[in-house]
């Protein structure tokens, strides 16, 4: 009798050790496929079972949650949905996260291990702190300029502090209500298609995601890259170039729309934005200078987030002497994204060097108690002092004196380039206006806000859009908007 007790009792052993090998198996082996299977609800469940941390603007949250009692509870809100749009990006039940909301998805739902005191102790129970806050580096008073200042038509602005690289405005228009995504019923399935569907593209964030041929603002870099290499020496000096120009090697030749461009100086070429002067300066710098400035400046650069991903602006590094001349008045290949453009006007203005731009100043837990600071954002020169001197007293010159009248500022220095891109099959398309500057109170020690305007109005009449007509008042009112709240 007891050696079958015996049996019996290394049976319900075995057994017992069977139940634990597989146990640990689906607990400890199969758990990330268990937890990424798509009928797996708990992780939705717990993720929206919570409030989201907020996202806020100088001290004032812009997003929310409600409380909608389903098994998805809180949905996700927002205050002035299309003024911050281009920022928060949306957090939706269905549709995943997009910018801000999925940079620091991990702090705002709450799953961030920094967040909590005891990390282990979190994953053993599996528990979820309350979700985390992020502080952004907006100006609301920039914000709302430079939304109100694009009003209907499509376009994008970027504002940065040029001493810090902090990002004080990025809007992109026309915009959308990120609110409208968030569910997980009839409606949000209804916004999204359309939202998907509209040509005008309003969940296209146009100040980081969209690049545009820079046309005359990039005759900033080639002027940068023409007094480095001691191409250009003198402002005033006569630079050797034609009115037309034959671009190398073809028999195209290149205008200008202004009268006095021949042999002309470069602070007048500049001022008066002469194609064939920075065409030709583009030539004789040569394709190894030119692509070494443009990429000091930040061209070519995949890496650059601030936190989420910006899309590269390029600068063609393999082109013959006719493409270096049509790419140094930024055209030909050349494009740029609005916060690239912004990058160069921030150098200019910081002395010849630029800070690695950035969005979010810091994040805390739900409490206040600091998670993360903005950390040290690196420093890379973009020209010499002396040329970046040289080039802001071109660029007041613009507005003093030249094409940019339309962004002076009382009682401040406000230096610019204006631009006009053309584009299309045949530059058969409504050309892009552009602005781009920075301006300094006059009791400021130093310039307090670089900007880029880019406005594709594809309604304009084409005579009518120009970067000194369309582009600088707005740049004027966002720059306005940030020496006011400096003071």
């Amino acid at each position: 009798m007891t050696k079958y007790i015996r049996r019996a009792a290394a049976l319900c052993a075995l057994l017992l050790l069977a139940l634990l090998v597989n146990a640990a198996r689906v607990q400890v082996v199969q758990s990330r496929a268990h937890d990424d299977n798509p009928a797996n609800r708990r992780p939705a469940i717990a993720r929206w079972g919570q409030p989201r941390g907020n996202i806020v603007v100088e001290g004032r949250a812009v997003t929310g949650s409600k409380d909608t009692g389903e098994q998805l509870r809180f949905e996700r809100t927002y205050r002035d949905g299309p003024l911050y749009a281009p920022v928060t990006g949306f957090a939706s039940q269905v549709y995943g996260t997009t910018f801000l909301e999925h940079a620091q998805d991990p702090l705002l739902d709450g799953s961030d291990p920094l967040l909590s005191f005891l990390p282990l102790w979190n994953d053993i129970t599996r528990d979820r702190n309350a979700g985390g806050e992020v502080v952004t580096t907006l100006r609301e008073a920039a914000q709302r300029a430079a939304y109100r200042g694009l009003g209907a038509r499509r376009g994008a602005v970027a504002a940065l502090e040029p001493a810090t690289g902090r990002v004080l405005a990025l809007v992109s228009r026309p915009s959308y209500d990120p609110g409208v995504l968030s569910g997980n019923g009839r409606e949000a399935a209804e916004a999204w298609a359309r939202l998907n569907a509209d040509a005008s593209k309003p969940m296209l964030n146009r100040a980081v995601r969209q690049t545009y041929p820079p046309g005359s603002t990039f005759k900033v870099v080639t002027a940068a890259a023409a007094l480095d290499s001691g191409v250009v020496t003198d402002l005033d000096a006569p630079v050797r170039s034609p009115d037309p120009y034959t671009l190398p090697g073809t028999t195209t030749s290149l205008s200008n729309e202004v009268e006095g461009c021949e042999n002309a100086s470069l602070r007048y070429a500049f001022e008066w934005s002469c194609n064939t002067v920075f065409a030709k300066l583009g030539v004789d710098v040569g394709l190894g200078a030119m692509t070494d400035s443009a990429r000091a400046f930040g061209f070519n650069d995949p890496g650059l987030r601030i936190p989420f991903s910006v899309a590269p602006s390029s600068f063609d590094t393999e082109m013959d002497r006719a493409q270096l001349a049509l790419s140094s008045i930024g055209q030909y290949d050349t494009r740029a994204t609005p916060l690239q453009m912004a990058l160069v006007t921030a150098a200019v203005a910081n002395g010849g060097s630029v800070r690695t731009p950035y969005l979010v100043e810091r994040t805390t837990t739900a409490s206040g108690r600091p998670v993360a600071g903005s950390g040290a954002h690196p420093l890379r020169q973009a020209m010499n002092p002396t040329t970046a001197r040289r080039l802001r007293e071109l660029m007041r010159g613009v507005v003093e004196d030249g094409t940019g009248a339309n962004a002076a500022l009382r009682h401040a220095t406000v230096g610019g380039k204006t631009g006009t891109a053309q584009h299309g099959i045949g530059n058969s398309g409504t050309p892009f206006a552009w602005f781009i500057g920075w301006a300094q109170s006059d009791d400021a020690i130093e310039p307090e806000v670089a900007v880029a305007v880019v406005v594709e109005d594809a309604e304009a009449v084409r005579g009518d859009i120009s970067g000194g007509g369309d582009a600088a008042p707005i740049a004027r009112e966002v720059m306005r908007a940030v020496l006011k709240t400096s003071g």
